[in-house]
Parts: C-alpha cells; structure tokens; sequence
C-alpha cells in the first residue's frame, strides 16, 4: 500500500469514526437530558400519576379553594408543547419543544367544568435544538400560515362534592385545532390546587397524518408517526 493510500484509509477512517462517536459523545455527554413530562412531574411530587383514576387527599401546604364557581382565567406558569422519540444517527433521544404563550379561560357551574377554551401561539414554540425550531415552524407546522392552535371543551366535566380539596384524574372531550385541521379528542388530565390556584396537566397523543402533519424525520434523523402534545395550565381568578 502506498503511504498516500495510507493516509487516505487513515483519513477516511477518523471520518467514519467522527460520523458514528460524534452523535453519541453530544448526546450522552453535551446534551442536556429531555425535561420531565407535566404528568411525571406530578407524579414524582406524590400527587397523582396518569394511570391512577383515584382521588388524593392533598397535603397540608396546599391551599384549598372554598368555592371554585366562576370563571378561572390562565396565568403565568402555564406551558404547552410536544413531546417526540427521535432516532439520531442511531442514538435515541427524546424531542421537546414548549412555550407559555397560551390564553384561555374555564367556567365552574353547578359542580361541573361547563366551559374552557384555550388559545397557543405556535410561532413561540422552543426546544434546545435551533435548527428542530426552523424545522417546526417551516416544514413541520408551518406557523406563518397557522399561527395559533386551540382547544375548545365540547361537553362538561363533572366534578366530585370535594373538588377543591382533592387532586385526582378528569377525563373531557373537546375540539383541538392543530396546523388548520380540527378534530374532536378525549383528554384525560390531572387537577390539582396549588395555593389558591387550580394546575391542570394532561396529554393528548397526536398522529402526525391524522392532521396533515409532515412526518418530522429528516437524513440521519428519524421519529415515530406520532408525537404527544403536553400541557400544565395553571388557572387563577
């Protein structure tokens, strides 16, 4: 073999060893590990996890609100975005991008959830990878044409006699408005009261082709068919 032979194997082989290690040492060692899910994080703090439908005493530090009638407005702590299983160059990581730019309210009447309408502003959306941002906002969920998403409850959600002192698992319908196509979903979320303010948590898994969503797979990158849309909205007089 001619040495200018060798140095091209020696090249060509660092090249393949930067293609396969380089992926592998910014994820394992660079990156910062994917947030924890809305549902996770309440789980972890003992309040409720989303496979459990029973009702929770809550603990002595969590204020209870007497009478929740009224009209519940959404405040600041509130987030809402996506969570997506991504394959990158062979090595498993978790997507997440979220924003707090979300409106709404909801209506308590008669022991009952009678109303909530929710408004996203997708043009906020941010994960820790800047070019996934140029791609959800371009290609993925073209926020110039539809800047917004929402969510319109379509039918009352009961609540028990102790509502405002319990932490437990509803599950309600509504419209979800994503990328301009409107459908009608299920949403199981948890309550809680958080010192005189109402957090609400859930998730809703979203199948990409269901609302004309590209597939956000790329060269070198691939996900799943599906992604799971997550929110904490945290409601106050």
């Amino acid at each position: 073999m001619s040495r200018r032979l060798k140095i091209v194997v020696v090249i060509g082989a660092f090249a393949a060893a930067a293609v396969v290690g380089g992926p592998w040492v910014y994820i394992n060692v660079f990156r910062e590990p994917a947030p924890e899910s809305f549902l996770d994080q309440a789980s972890s703090t003992s309040l409720v996890s989303m496979s459990s439908t029973s009702v929770l005493d809550t603990t002595s530090t969590t204020a209870a609100v007497v009478d929740p009638t009224g009209v519940w407005n959404v405040t600041s702590g509130s987030q809402v975005g996506y969570r997506v299983n991504e394959v990158l160059f062979g090595q498993k990581v978790t997507a997440v991008g979220r924003t707090s730019s979300v409106t709404g309210t909801i209506t308590i009447e008669d022991s009952s959830v009678t109303t909530g309408e929710f408004i996203v502003d997708m043009t906020t959306v941010r994960s820790d990878e800047p070019k996934r941002d140029a791609q959800f906002e371009s290609r993925i969920m073209d926020v110039i044409n539809y800047p917004s998403a929402t969510f319109v409850l379509t039918s009352p959600i009961p609540l028990p006699a102790d509502a405002a002192a319990v932490v437990t698992t509803y599950v309600g319908e509504g419209d979800l408005t994503l990328r301009g196509v409107t459908k009608r979903v299920p949403v199981s979320v948890v309550s809680e009261i958080r010192d005189g303010s109402i957090v609400v948590s859930g998730e809703v898994t979203i199948t990409f082709a269901d609302w004309s969503i590209p597939n956000p797979s790329i060269p070198g990158i691939s996900t799943e068919d599906f992604g799971v849309l997550e929110f904490q909205l945290q409601f106050g007089r």
